[in-house]
């Protein structure tokens, strides 16, 4: 750590433009970063300089990730110092616990998020600034408790003054130091202490009742074997705890401390440092919640890209290839606008200049775009882009933008929650209406929330397409979910398993609903909330069901709870992992998203025809 406080952060990769990228993304946290491309070099820089955290790539020539881990390891230098793996490679569980067992402390895959490698990189840096000085803080501590008795006498008034300031300086640090005393049962604070324990400063001194009342019991008997265990050869521990202020509020903290013996090997006192580590707690939270929800992000995503390649049709294989690559390349846009708002919304006309940047001439007036600037949902972005591929495309292979001459106008206006867009096709071809649904009728369908008041008209017109479609970016105040009923539900044979789907993205309960059919069962639904679930449960006889967990920032678990409590067996499917399932549905099958075939067909007759087994949901 340099003199003005920064730390060094070692880079270890053998291609240079991943070590830039990394530069990059690390290049706001303000640190000393080290460039190297080889273990040999990695290792040279650490005989002479300090370093807080490494990040080694796994794969490199002469010695890997992992070799240069344990060699780092075996220092005593580095012995605890973090390594964080990256890797581009799929890192096998049998991998990471030989990382593990080397010295790593994280891995990062690749691609790297860069928001996800900064947050890895700032906690451990900062812990280790505040390791450095809590050790510093430590020495200086233990060299006190030597010399207190001896020096009381001759410089109580210096030293008074001398604890006044190293008191201001804890508590700047979010520090504090305290004494307990064995004889009397009596605590002495500074004025960091004061603050940690939720205190006044002009409080007096706290009672160890007082004290106790702040530990989970668990934490308080750490603290009491900790001094206990302490010896005179031995005497300072570390323990981290977490502490509950009168107020409620609660925090976490790293509390090292020493125990003073008498001549007969007897405790008398324990002075400590306590330093207030919620900041950092905190930050490995959002971190854990950051990575959670980008693997959420991207198993529905993908679950999106399954159901469009499994329900895609074409007369050729060419066909069909265009028709995926240009639905992805939609899907890939929209996904790019939210990532750069960190996923709060989309910039609606951005979004539709991007997907008619291909048909627009050198004048710009193939398509003529007109709205108010509208920042789109996360939901509906996607849900849009899609919506505009489609009818794009169709313009592109039989309507106005299949000609040089032919022109698309699309408006758009919000009113009370309700986004309307008008299409219109001009000076193009003769259209008619099609004789069959095709693919991409049916993806601009399943992205409609019928229940919301979502719908969309087509005029095939001679002259060109109209067509009108309504999107709900918010339920109006008040408003009631309506049950929609899939017209399809009629045609179902009566002696089929009716197993309910509840999907809140179109396209993937469109994939999940004729995979159940394909099965041998009667899918009812999609259903795309809770409401027009519980609506079809009361009015419908259920054989099972199939649950998305989370249906736009809503967990299912209240629709679980009505169907087990009418035995009606359920199949869980989510982006999350399997931890998010809540207690008392431990025993329901849990699938993560995307969903293979076979694996939702076992589920089913898992849930189905369960082996015999003993548990309830509560």
């Amino acid at each position: 750590m340099d003199a003005d406080g920064k730390v060094n952060v070692l880079l270890v990769d053998d291609q240079p433009g991943k070590l830039l990228s990394y530069e990059v993304m690390l290049a706001e946290l303000g640190e000393n970063l080290i460039k190297t491309s080889s273990a040999k070099e990695a290792l040279e820089v650490l005989l002479k300089t300090d370093v807080a955290v490494v990040l080694v790539d796994v794969c490199m020539p002469e010695f890997d990730g992992f070799e240069l881990a344990r060699m780092i390891r075996d220092h005593p230098r580095y012995q605890k110092t973090a390594i964080i793996f990256i890797s581009a490679i799929h890192i096998s569980e049998a991998d990471s616990l030989r990382g593990y067992d080397c010295g790593a402390v994280d891995y990062v895959p690749v691609p790297v998020v860069p928001e996800v490698l900064r947050a890895k990189v700032r906690v451990f840096a900062e812990l280790y600034r505040k390791t450095r000085m809590l050790e510093e803080l430590n020495r200086e501590l233990e060299s006190r408790v030597a010399d207190r008795t001896a020096a009381l006498e001759a410089s109580a008034s210096r030293l008074l003054e001398s604890e006044r300031g190293r008191s201001l300086a804890l508590a700047a640090g979010n520090m504090g130091s305290w004494e307990y005393n064995f004889t009397d049962d009596s605590w002495t604070i500074d004025e960091g202490q004061y603050r940690i324990f939720g205190l006044a400063p002009g409080d007096d001194q706290p009672s160890d009742d007082y004290v106790r009342s702040l530990f989970r019991d668990e934490d308080w008997e750490q603290m009491l074997q900790a001094m206990r265990g302490a010896t005179s050869e031995q005497r300072s521990f570390q323990s981290e705890v977490r502490l509950v202020r009168g107020s409620g509020e609660a925090c976490w903290c790293l509390v090292t401390a020493a125990v003073t013996f008498d001549e007969n090997d007897r405790p008398q006192r324990v002075s400590g440092v306590t330093l207030d580590i919620t900041d950092r707690k905190e930050a490995e939270l959002k971190q854990a919640l950051l990575a959670r929800e980008v693997d959420h992000r991207a198993r529905n995503a993908l679950a999106v890209v399954q159901a469009i390649v499994r329900l895609g049709r074409a007369k050729t294989t060419e066909d069909y290839i265009i028709g995926v690559e240009g639905r992805v390349r939609a899907l890939a846009r929209s996904h790019e606008l939210l990532s750069q708002s960190r996923w709060q919304g989309a910039d609606i006309k951005r979004l539709i200049e991007e997907e008619f940047a291909p048909y627009q001439n050198a004048d710009g007036n193939r398509a003529k775009l007109h709205g108010p600037a509208i920042i789109l949902p996360a939901d509906k972005a996607q849900s849009l882009a899609l919506i505009i591929h489609e009818l794009a495309t169709n313009a592109a292979k039989y309507g106005a933008l299949s000609g040089d001459v032919g022109r698309v106008d699309l408006g758009w206006e919000l009113n009370v929650g309700k986004l309307k867009l008008s299409w219109v096709e001009t000076r193009g071809p003769s259209v008619s209406a099609p004789t069959t649904k095709g693919f991409g009728t049916k993806i601009i369908e399943t992205s409609l929330n019928k229940s919301r008041g979502d719908s969309a008209k087509f005029t095939w017109d001679p002259a060109g397409l109209h067509c009108e479609i309504v999107l709900s970016l918010s339920m109006p105040h008040g408003e009631q979910l309506k049950l929609v009923t899939p017209a399809k539900e009629a045609k179902l044979p009566d002696s089929l398993p009716r197993i309910l789907v509840v999907e809140d993205e179109g396209l993937v309960g469109a994939l999940t609903s004729e995979l159940i059919e394909t099965m041998g069962y009667s899918a009812i639904g999609p259903c795309i909330n809770i409401g027009d679930a519980m609506n079809v449960m009361r009015g419908n006889h259920l054989d099972g069901a199939v649950l998305d967990v989370n249906l736009g920032g809503e967990l299912v678990f209240p629709l679980a709870k009505a169907l087990a409590e009418r035995a009606i067996p359920m199949v869980f499917l989510t982006g999350y992992e399997r931890s998010v399932i809540a207690e008392g549905f431990e025993a329901c099958p849990v699938l993560q998203k995307p969903v293979a075939a076979e694996d939702l067909r076992m589920a089913l007759a898992l849930a189905l025809n369960p082996a015999p087994r003993t548990g309830s949901v509560a």
